[in-house]
């Protein structure tokens, strides 16, 4: 073989494995942001479709552009500044001590975000599967803190995969909402009104901002940590901006598929599962695994991004304190109502999350205008 067809040969190996790893990176994203609240229909409810027209379009392109911000700029500094422990990305953005509130805040953010996780799982099985919540949340936590124990290689090794799965089954599920009822979306609208949902805001607006920033405190030490074994900078951009587009197209093609059916799944606790019964009871117990699958690809990095907090991945300390992490978070979740927790948990905490944006804005803006380097 000649020299210029080795070359050809290795920058094509290159090239391939690049866009392997640009659609990894966006497939842990989409996996992560895709929990319970997102798999069940919970979230887009109450914060998407609850708003009406507004609510899908105006918070879906609001998410979309914000999302697409932050996660580029997690995997673009985490590639760059390859810090030793991912948590530093908030000193880095909002200074030492604002930084390390958001640090101790997200952390506990985060963990109980995994009890949301265990409710729905709880939910799912109770609801749908007419057994015990208790099956569900403890079936839960020890998928997840089996999977946690082997680390974060692995981890990203098996969500990075599963994730492009589930948004393709819960696009389609959306689609087929739609062009079951096209005029539900119409009479939807017009209902919305006359129905006492739960909202996420008292305006689809703040429900955006609301929304991007807890998906932040989610985002950020992960997709940091992620960043760190990404070979190049494009690669960081690529797959933050490919993993936004597709969660944001997915949010508003299942938030009109459950406006279009807004009078059957307003105030169910996993309106997924009851669009797809309306469609097929087999196609609704295919779902309901998609649905498992979802809070479990959400669950294993939060679960990590807790235990990785306190202990260096893969030691002996690490380990043991991921299951009694597991523990915890499984008698916690257990307590209150899905649908609760969802309202609760996410919408306090993602109006801390929209602090964080307003400086990490900042700082970029302050980057660029000095011309610095991440």
């Amino acid at each position: 073989m000649s020299k210029v067809s080795a070359t050809r040969a290795h920058l094509e190996t290159v090239e391939k494995g690049s866009i392997f790893r640009v659609l990894t990176y966006a497939g842990a994203i989409i996996a992560f942001l895709i929990g319970s609240g997102f798999a069940t229909g919970q979230e887009i409810l109450q914060y998407f479709t609850s708003y009406g027209y507004w609510g899908v379009f105006g918070t879906g392109l609001l998410v979309l552009l914000l999302m697409a911000y932050v996660a580029v700029e997690f995997f673009v500094v985490g590639q760059a500044r390859k810090f030793e422990r991912p948590s530093r990305i908030f000193q880095y953005y909002c200074g030492k001590h604002v930084g390390t509130f958001f640090d101790y805040f997200s952390i506990l953010f985060v963990f109980l975000s995994f009890t949301v996780m265990v409710a729905g799982a709880g939910a799912v099985f109770e609801e749908h599967y007419g057994l015990s919540k208790y099956f569900g949340g403890i079936g839960l936590a020890v998928a997840v803190g089996i999977s946690v124990w082997f680390g974060l290689k692995s981890l990203v090794d098996v969500i990075g995969k599963i994730g492009p799965l589930i948004v393709v089954v819960a696009i389609a599920l959306g689609v087929l909402g739609i062009m079951r009822n096209p005029e539900g979306i119409t009479e939807g609208q017009a209902l919305l009104p006359s129905l006492d949902l739960t909202q996420a805001s008292t305006n689809w607006f703040m429900a955006g901002l609301s929304y991007v920033g807890f998906c932040m405190l989610w985002l950020a030490a992960f997709l940091t940590a992620l960043g760190k074994t990404a070979r190049n900078r494009k690669e960081a951009v690529a797959g933050g901006i490919l993993g936004s587009v597709l969660f944001s197209l997915a949010c508003i093609i299942v938030g009109l598929g459950l406006l279009a059916n807004i009078a059957k799944v307003g105030g169910t606790e996993i309106p997924m599962l009851v669009l797809a019964n309306d469609i097929s009871p087999v196609m609704a117990a295919g779902i309901s695994v998609m649905v498992l699958a979802g809070i479990y690809t959400t669950a294993v990095p939060l679960l990590w991004t807790v235990s990785s907090r306190f202990a260096a991945d893969k030691t002996p300390k690490f380990k043991y304190l991921t299951i009694a992490l597991a523990l915890l978070g499984t008698v916690i979740g257990l307590v209150l109502p899905f649908s609760q927790m969802v309202n609760i948990v996410y919408v306090i905490n993602g109006y801390v999350g929209i602090l964080l944006l307003v400086l990490m804005l900042v700082k970029t803006v302050l980057r660029a205008v000095r011309r610095q380097p991440v």
